[in-house]
């Protein structure tokens, strides 16, 4: 008998929700085979079995909170069985449903017989089963088709409230309630923490797109040819981001109590929209990759992300953040620190407007606000203006960039 073990999730990680058993009691499984899958803070992560055999316990369900270390199933010798009535208690259980007010008066009883029908050998349910069993107030101890006993109606919980529809508002409206995913709640808590620990303001400017947008006309298709990745807004965004911090490093540093940690390494976060949230994985030593590598990076963890495959170690240790909110329509933003850096640019949506080019001419031009999201604490208001000038100004001549990089 070997038991199922919930692995170290990675650096500061130290529990889970399952998301999904792929696996129930009495399947045979194969050493390798993935069993489950965990939702953590940053990542969702496949359990795999460690030896072949049968599954002979599940101890934890899904939605379930876990920790790093806790057995929640194991696995027994032999060759497995599903279990062939499990289909039909769930049959059952559909079939023949307790309407919505007795199930309410009846769940303290549903609740005090779960023990004994959970343990009951018997009873030849699957996890699931029984768990569906206990929601609509059935007993599988009983017969299939003989409705479970009611029980006597608590005052506190009269039939007239349990009628009451639960996607109801107090004013009868149609509403729906769904449980934040645990990623969502961790974006929410971290978020809120970092507008609470950090003096964080914001700064702008806005860079003429003429000369990038020009330069990628004339360059893509032998950039293309030659690196088989498109040239995208991201390298010349990351690559005057990692210039304009060598000239202001403070930009590039965390508070560590009483202390600032300046850091000598340029790993970017990129922001990638996916379906659990916003995500930073991170690009790692963007000084010392060209433009090409940039990029490959980036389409590379944005469809990790998108396809919900990111490790931990895509995650952690960025510098410092870009996140291009112009990709849904954006025109100006103010970005929220991604903790415990101390600075975040953000991008916006190319516009045309008219430009003032000298006391005389007018020209349309396409136009981008950035902004510059950084924690007071360390940096200066006049440091941090400087900085967006900087990045304004490498990117209004991208050639020496695409030289330099």
């Amino acid at each position: 008998m070997a038991e199922i073990i919930v692995p170290e999730l990675g650096e500061s990680i130290s529990e889970g929700t399952i998301t999904k058993w792929f696996v129930k009691e009495g399947d045979s499984v194969n050493q390798g085979d993935v069993l489950l899958e965990l939702e953590t803070d940053k990542v969702n992560i496949e359990i795999s079995a460690d030896n072949s055999g049968v599954v002979s316990r599940i101890a934890k369900q899904d939605g379930d909170v876990v920790l790093v270390g806790e057995a929640i199933g194991s696995i027994g010798e032999g060759a497995g069985a599903s279990a062939p009535a499990a289909p039909a208690v769930e049959t059952a259980a559909v079939a023949a449903p307790t309407p919505p007010a007795a199930a309410a008066v009846a769940a303290p009883a549903a609740q005090a017989a779960a023990p004994a029908s959970d343990s009951a050998a018997a009873i030849n349910a699957s996890p699931a089963a029984r768990k569906r069993a206990r929601e609509q107030g059935i007993d599988l101890s009983q017969p299939q088709g003989q409705a479970p006993a009611v029980a006597t109606p608590v005052k506190s919980a009269p039939l007239t409230q349990a009628a009451e529809p639960a996607n109801a508002s107090k004013e009868g409206k149609p509403t729906e309630r769904k449980r934040m995913s645990r990623r969502r709640v961790t974006i929410a808590n971290r978020l809120v923490e970092a507008q609470r620990t950090a003096a964080m303001l914001t700064t702008f400017n806005e860079v003429d797109m003429t000369a990038i947008l020009d330069l990628r006309k004339r360059r893509k298709q032998a950039f293309f040819e030659k690196n088989d990745v498109n040239l995208g807004f991201m390298s010349f965004f990351t690559k005057a981001v990692v210039g304009a911090l060598k000239a202001f490093p403070l930009l590039n540093a965390e508070i560590d109590g009483e202390e600032i940690v300046t850091k000598k390494f340029y790993d970017i976060g990129i922001a990638v929209s996916a379906k659990e949230g916003l995500v930073v994985p991170v690009v790692r030593d963007a000084d010392r990759l060209s433009f090409a590598e940039i990029e490959k990076n980036i389409v590379e963890l944005a469809g990790k992300a998108r396809s919900n495959t990111l490790a931990i170690s895509d995650l952690q240790g960025g510098s410092f953040t870009i996140t291009n909110g112009g990709v849904f329509g954006s025109l100006l933003s103010t970005p929220i620190l991604n903790a415990p850096q101390v600075g975040i640019l953000g991008m916006h949506k190319i516009q045309i407007r008219p430009v003032a080019i000298d006391d005389v001419r007018m020209e349309n031009r396409p136009m981008m606000y950035i902004a510059l999201s950084y924690d007071h604490r360390i940096v200066d208001g006049s440091e941090a203006v400087r900085f967006l000038v900087t990045v304004k100004a490498l990117l209004e001549d991208p050639e020496a960039l695409l030289l330099e990089g």
